[in-house]
């Protein structure tokens, strides 16, 4: 059966024909869930929510709860929208977006969120996505593309995670990672390019020197050049890599700065 006879759904929820809600889950006022979407015992999704096609979330999850934000009042605007493919895995909590930014948290499609996960207001997560047990994010936190979390990551409110990056258990962030880093430590610093994750996903073996090159010239051979001088290096000698520009542009949109590097140390 579709929705089980002891699940809680709300008269104005939107529920798909093939979707399933198992026993004792409660879905609230304003809530949609796609096709092929799973939702386990016990799981509680309050709205506005809008959760795409074939997803599954777990026992005891808790899906577009009222934003932790002490400004956020009843009544206002406040958002949660899910893609495709996501798993969201027991203890998971996510929360609606506040009016401070577009009033709208996102989480894209083909994600993983282990356990005990926390996504706070007006985060915005793309695909392909891992964060591990117990990792965190603070509100407004950007997560872009293939970016890995180890477990208990913390991530400081306004920071961006690039693509293809990864960060490894217990790392507490208050700075940017930009793409195709590696960070670790509990006070962590950039260490490396993700290699193994690049490999991974097909970039090809010059792609992957490119972005070699650009992490020595930002974070190894600066020689007391300033960020803005060895940017504008990669700008001119790397043109024609688009990895690079993209680790170029992710660096020149930081709201935060950067993360620190090995030559910081």
């Amino acid at each position: 059966m579709p929705i089980d006879s002891s699940a809680i759904v709300h008269e104005s929820a939107k529920i798909h024909k093939d979707a399933v809600i198992s026993a004792y889950a409660l879905v609230g006022a304003n809530v949609e869930i796609g096709a092929g979407t799973v939702i386990d015992s016990h799981a509680v999704i309050e709205g506005p929510t809008k959760i795409g096609k074939n997803n599954h979330i777990y026992s005891f999850a808790s899906i577009g709860g009222d934003p932790q934000d002490i400004t956020y009042q009843e009544g206002q605007e406040s958002n949660l929208v899910i893609g495709d493919d996501n798993l969201i895995r027991e203890f998971c909590t996510i929360n609606r977006g506040t009016e401070k930014e577009n009033s709208l948290t996102r989480i894209g499609s083909n994600n993983m969120l282990m356990s005990y996960v926390h996504i706070a207001h007006d985060c915005q997560l793309g695909n392909h996505i891992i964060m591990s047990n117990n990792a965190s994010l603070a509100g407004h936190v950007r997560i872009s593309d293939w970016a890995i979390l180890g477990g208990f990551a913390l991530v400081k409110q306004f920071c961006n995670i690039g693509r293809h990056t990864y960060a490894g258990m217990g790392c507490q962030i208050n700075k940017d990672i930009p793409d195709y880093m590696v960070a670790s430590g509990i006070h962590p610093k950039i260490r490396s390019i993700n290699s193994v994750g690049m490999k991974r996903r097909g970039f090809s073996a010059s792609s992957i020197s490119s972005i070699k090159r650009a992490f020595k010239v930002v974070y190894r051979d600066s020689q007391g050049r300033l960020l803005d001088q060895a940017l504008s290096e990669l700008e001119t000698s790397e043109s024609d890599s688009p990895e690079v520009m993209k680790f170029v542009e992710c660096i020149r949109n930081s709201r935060v700065g950067i993360m620190r590097g090995p030559a910081d140390e």
